[in-house]
């Protein structure tokens, strides 16, 4: 039997009610897992059977690594980008966090098996993307239009004083001391053609666990007091029971 791949969950982490804006929605990693976010999106009643916005003011944010792993990771792109304008047509909204995998996959398309440097010697993103599930099929369809949309989404965002992430570490504190400061950073990155700068921001969102064991909670205040909120919500790494 086919890997239906991991089910996917809904977490609502603010609920406004009146006139105000929608509920608050928040996605991890789907790793292209399309058929496993459509029914979940479908339960929740934010989508209908055909794959459209059917919830109002609610609002959502995926926090990043929609490719590698399953089997639709562009299907996954396409859908996101598709609610986006229907969502904000609603009075809602629909946005997205760049993840480790989104610079893997932006790095694997430009650069492929060119050499950069790692702390395990010479290493490539085209090396990188297949070693962590980079699927063909989705580097086959990957199309401008979805370069550009990725490479334009931001790090980090706070909504309803929550602190949106994709990776548990404290390394975006090495691009700057605020939210915004922390997006353009990263967006420049992104702009250079160096591609060891393209890998060292992929190594630092692949850093993970910062906030477990015994000095997790002075890393969490330490971002937290860097960039607002009260509570940090992130994918990457799963959350032990």
């Amino acid at each position: 039997m086919a890997d239906p791949g991991p089910a996917v969950t809904l977490a609502a982490p603010g609920v406004a009610e009146g006139e105000g804006p929608g509920p608050l929605y928040v996605v991890g990693d789907v790793h292209g897992y399309l058929q496993a976010l459509l029914d979940a999106l479908h339960q929740a009643g934010i989508i209908d059977t055909e794959g459209h916005w059917t919830a109002g003011r609610a609002r959502i944010w995926f926090l990043g690594d929609f490719t590698d792993r399953g089997p639709d990771g562009i299907g996954v792109i396409d859908l996101v980008m598709d609610l986006a304008p229907q969502a904000a047509a609603a009075g809602g909204y629909c946005r997205a966090l760049m993840g480790n995998h989104e610079l893997l996959l932006l790095g694997a398309d430009r650069y492929g098996d060119q050499a950069v440097q790692s702390t395990a010697g010479t290493a490539s993103f085209l090396a990188a993307w297949r070693l962590n599930g980079g699927q063909p099929a989705d580097m086959e369809r990957l199309e401008d239009h979805h370069v550009t949309w990725l490479s334009r989404l931001p790090a980090m965002a706070v909504e309803d004083d929550h602190l949106l992430i994709h990776s548990d570490t404290t390394a975006y504190l090495e691009y700057g001391d605020s939210v915004d400061a922390v997006n353009d950073a990263i967006h420049d990155v992104l702009q250079t053609d160096e591609a060891d700068d393209w890998w060292d921001c992929f190594r630092r969102m692949t850093k993970r666990f910062a906030f477990r064991g015994e000095t997790g909670p002075l890393a969490c205040r330490e971002l937290l007091d860097a960039y607002g909120g009260r509570r940090i919500v992130h994918g990457h790494s799963p959350i032990p029971t």
